[in-house]
Formats: structure tokens, sequence, C-alpha cells
């Protein structure tokens, strides 16, 4: 990439949607970059009123008085126009959607973005959650110049941090959002100082791959061990999170379980079944019990166990499946 040795001569859009991205471009902003533009999903009627909900960037973005931009198509013309007009020299993407061509190799510095695994491995849209699903131990966050496929272009940073055995999907992510604001501004201003080495992604026949994650992968399958199913939930908590059918006497529904705790022990009772002890619930599964700690029914808050129990009879037979 060129070198801009001249501080303060860049110009910067910056891509994103969720929370995830916002620490970034808030960053960005406090530590006096000039943000020439923030392109962000187009507003989505959401709830039962179907108000027009603004994502977490545009809202930040509006407050900070940036200029705003909500393509539907990136190949637009008169979005390309808009952009061109910007007069970017560097894009950076964090959370966003694939980019044409035409877009990523305007800038004069390129387009970088901020990828939520150590890549090459997690490649795709849910890194996080996969991550502790797979029960990895480390990971982090990596910047990367964008080309023509999803996440595999040259490498210019990373971060490593440890994961924590009983950390949840939720706690890692407002991990890696700060320590990716940080790598962003170190990267930033390894770009602004002409001090950018980039390295090509490593060839491996074994990596572990991130799709995206729909309802129907969220459903817990019991005959998993019990290291597989703490690692599942956990993984999917707070969002989209794991769930179940759960069957109570007469009754049917399903049940969201968002912790849990493990206890290694031969039982004799059957794969599903329900164990109730005073403020404690269990499910028995093939090593062990997976002590439920928080859950939520349909329509309802979430949780704790010892309040559902206060208000929950839990049939003799009652079970999940």
């Amino acid at each position: 990439m060129a070198s801009n040795k001249e501080k303060g001569m860049l110009r910067i859009v910056f891509m994103g949607t969720p929370d995830f991205a916002v620490q970034g471009l808030s960053r960005l902003v406090e530590t006096g970059y000039t943000v020439v533009g923030v392109i962000t999903a187009p507003d989505k009627p959401a709830g039962r009123g179907r108000k027009l909900n603004e994502s977490a960037v545009k809202r930040y973005a509006v407050q900070m008085g940036l200029k705003v931009l909500q393509p539907t198509n990136l190949k637009d013309a008169s979005f390309l126009e808009e952009l061109k007009a910007l007069k970017p020299n560097l894009q950076i993407v964090v959370a966003f959607r694939m980019l044409p061509k035409v877009v990523w190799e305007l800038p004069e510095f390129g387009t970088f973005n901020l990828h939520a695994s150590l890549l090459p491995q997690y490649r795709g849209a849910a890194p996080i959650n996969w991550a502790i699903i797979n029960g990895e131990r480390e990971t982090g966050v990596t910047t990367f110049f964008i080309d023509e496929k999803i996440d595999t272009g040259e490498i210019i940073q990373q971060k490593k941090t440890k994961i924590d055995p009983g950390e949840d999907a939720g706690s890692l992510h407002d991990r890696l959002m700060h320590l990716g604001a940080d790598l962003i501004l170190e990267t930033v201003g390894a770009i602004e100082s002409g001090a950018v080495r980039t390295k090509k992604q490593p060839q491996s026949k074994n990596l572990k791959q991130a799709p995206k994650i729909f309802k129907e992968d969220c459903k817990i399958d019991w005959s998993l061990p019990l290291d597989r199913l703490f690692n599942f939930i956990r993984g999917l908590s707070p969002y989209p999170a794991a769930w179940t059918d759960f069957s109570n006497g007469d009754e049917s529904t399903t049940l969201k379980i968002f912790a849990v705790g493990k206890e290694y022990e031969q039982h004799q009772h059957k794969v599903g079944a329900f164990v109730v002890s005073k403020n404690h619930l269990k499910i028995a599964v093939k090593d062990g019990f997976l002590q439920l700690l928080e859950v939520q029914f349909p329509g309802k808050r979430k949780m704790e166990i010892k309040e559902l129990l206060n208000g929950l009879k839990v049939h003799k037979d009652a079970h999940v499946l």
C-alpha cells in the first residue's frame, strides 16, 4: 500500500452497523481522525409498531454530526457518486456486508476490515460464537486489507486474548469490541506512517469456519457430551440463544437456556430428564448433569432458576428433547 507520512491527511470512510462497530468509530473520532462519512445499513421496521429502527452506528454518527449514507445497493451509481465525492483515501469496515470491488478498491490507502478472530481461522459471520462453541481457549482480532473473497485478504495486524473457561459469547464480544478498537487505531497509525507490512494468510487444510447462525442451528442436541453442551450453550448466550423443547406433564413448550453449570457424575437417569432439588434444577446428560442457572420461556423475561422454581411445578417426568 502507499504511504501517508503527513499526519492528519487521512480522509476516512467508516462502514459498520452493530454495537461492535461503534467502539472503533468512536475511538477514531475521539482520537481526532477525520471521518468524512459513515456507511451503515438502511433503517428497518422493528417491534409491534413497526417503527423504523436505526443501526447503532447510525445513532452514534448522527449524534456526532457525521455524514451518514445508507445504501440498499452498494453498486448503485448514485451511491458511488456520493462515496467518491467524499474523497476518502482510507476505508475501514467493521461488521458490515461484503463490498463490491468498485467500493473497496476506491481509496488510495486501501480498505481494511476488522474481524473478530485470528485469521485464517473462523472466517465468516459468527466468529465469536463459534470459537466458544468449539471450545477454543484463545481467540483475538485481525485487521486485513479486503480482496475479492470473504475474510481472505492480507493480514495487517492481530491481537490475541484468552477465552475464560466459563465465558459466554456476550462477555467475549464486549472484550473483543474494545480490543478491536485498539487494533483499529494501531492499524490506522501504521498506515498513516507508512509502516504497514502485510502478510498473506497461511494456507491450511484444517480451517474452522464461522458461518451465520440460524434459529434451527441453536436447538440443543442432548446426546452430546457434557463439555460440548456446556460450550454450545455459552457460545450462543445471550444471542441468538440455545433452545430446547420442554415437556412438563401435559404441557409442552420451548425453553431458552442462557447460563449453565456442569457436574461430571455417573447416574441412572435418562438423558434429558429433570432432576430437581431445593433451588436447583439439573438436566441429566450421558456423562453428568447440566445445572440450569438462567432460562427463559416464550413471552416471559429471563429468570434465574431459584425464581423459576418458585412459580413452576416440575412434573416427575419432566424432560427436554
